[in-house]
């Protein structure tokens, strides 16, 4: 028997990738991909600095770039792997998309949807701390060097 390859971690990692991207742009590094039947459809990363908007979270980017790639609104189908937990903005819309399932690495505990998990749409799955510390390393060494 053939074991799939295509877990949780194996897409993080990819999601993770996407950080490290942002990071070398000077984007707090947060990456994301959405995944649909194994195959990733879109990635990206935050692009708050680079665009001058607050709302160019990765999560928003990633929606965006798979909804044009379906032509569709809905992501029914389709996983979400961030590498930061989503904030309540990137969260509601979540349950506009109707997301199958949510898989993130870091908690955050002051501005995550997790103290709001009404938030998330009733048939999307979350799944967290996946590669947590691979993902909270690359915010926390991000963080060190723009805090003296």
């Amino acid at each position: 028997m053939k074991k799939n390859p295509f877990t949780d971690n194996y897409f993080m990692k990819e999601a993770i990738k996407e950080a490290y991207k942002a990071k070398g742009l000077g984007e707090v590094p947060v990456g994301a991909i959405i995944v649909l039947e194994n195959h990733i459809i879109a990635r990206s990363h935050n692009y708050m600095e680079a665009l001058h908007d607050v709302t160019a979270h990765a999560e928003m980017q990633a929606f965006t770039s798979a909804s044009n790639y379906l032509g569709s609104k809905y992501l029914k189908d389709c996983i979400l792997y961030v590498t930061l937990e989503p904030c309540v903005m990137c969260a509601g819309a979540s349950f506009w998309a109707q997301l199958k399932k949510i898989v993130y690495g870091a908690s955050d505990s002051k501005r995550g949807f997790s103290n709001y998990n009404e938030i998330i749409h009733p048939k999307t799955e979350v799944v967290k701390g996946v590669l947590e510390k691979d993902c909270s390393k690359i915010l926390t060494d991000f963080f060190k060097t723009k805090r003296y």
